[in-house]
């Protein structure tokens, strides 16, 4: 078969097919086999492992996992695409193809079903517009998993590594820097994808912490506290979650916490970090 990583091959596929790139999918094609290479490295992929790839294209990195995992899961929510999919995956029989929506499948069946439950590696080039939704939806839903490996826009991943006080700093690099340690393992300029995205893009791996490292009474408390603290990021903490309907808590309750923890009532969410809002959330929980 021939690899899809090489731009020609990737070429020869859309035109046999006719395939039109959908907007609405976020569809770029990765057309580096030297970045592929680094993707699977970094995903550490090897025969024990069952791997599910989200948005898997034509095949490109498939091929690559099929090589080195014992069992490829490929979800791919556009119909047109399945076709290619069969016709450039038929060379392996260590991998299934799904024609869902990743958002809406049970992602804990699947693992049970296709891992046994033990844990999987999720891999994929995530299209930029489900980038937050996929990592959170993976993470929130506690799926048995020990690393999550994605190509996202660069800004993404230097969102998921930001600290705080940084512009780049919000509930996602919260909630993925309580669920996971993170590396940024290559950064991919535009003109490795069909067609060329707009931005620059950047592969980071995301390895699930054993247990997270601040310890919470109440994680669904706990989140909705970060989201309404970074959803009016200018306002003070205090009246920002004194006003937020989905955080139960008063202006004057949050004002006692913080003193209780040291910190000023004048204090904005951006300067905390993940173990204050731990510890902000176990006070008002």
């Amino acid at each position: 078969m021939a690899t899809l990583g090489i731009p020609s091959n990737t070429i020869a596929v859309l035109q046999k097919y006719n395939f039109t790139f959908q907007k609405k999918f976020g569809q770029n094609f990765l057309i580096d086999t030297r970045v592929l290479e680094k993707i699977i490295d970094a995903a550490e992929v090897t025969k024990e492992d069952c791997v599910v790839e989200i948005g898997p294209g034509i095949g490109t990195m498939t091929q690559y996992l099929a090589e080195r995992a014992g069992r490829v899961v490929a979800v791919e929510i556009d119909r047109a695409l399945i076709p290619i999919l069969e016709d450039t995956l038929s060379a392996y029989d260590n991998v299934e193809i799904l024609n869902e929506d990743i958002l809406k499948v049970d992602l804990n069946r699947l693992a049970e079903e296709k891992n046994g439950g033990r844990p999987v590696k999720v891999v994929a080039n995530l299209p930029y517009y489900i980038t937050t939704p996929i990592v959170m939806g993976l993470f929130e839903s506690h799926v048995p998993l020990s690393s999550i490996t994605i190509m996202v826009q660069k800004e993404v991943a230097e969102r998921m590594q930001a600290g705080p006080g940084s512009k780049d700093y919000g509930a996602l690099s919260l909630a993925v820097q309580y669920y996971s340690d993170q590396k940024i393992v290559a950064n991919v300029p535009p003109n490795c994808f069909i067609p060329r995205p707009n931005v620059g893009s950047a592969v980071i791996r995301l390895t699930r912490h054993e247990k997270p490292p601040v310890q919470v009474k109440d994680e669904k408390f706990f989140f909705s506290l970060i989201r309404a603290s970074f959803n009016q990021r200018r306002k003070m903490l205090a009246n920002g979650l004194g006003n937020a309907p989905e955080v139960p808590v008063t202006r004057e309750e949050v004002k006692g916490a913080l003193a209780a923890m040291g910190l000023p009532e004048t204090i904005r969410g951006e300067a905390l970090t993940l173990s204050q809002f731990a510890q902000l959330a176990n006070l008002l929980a």
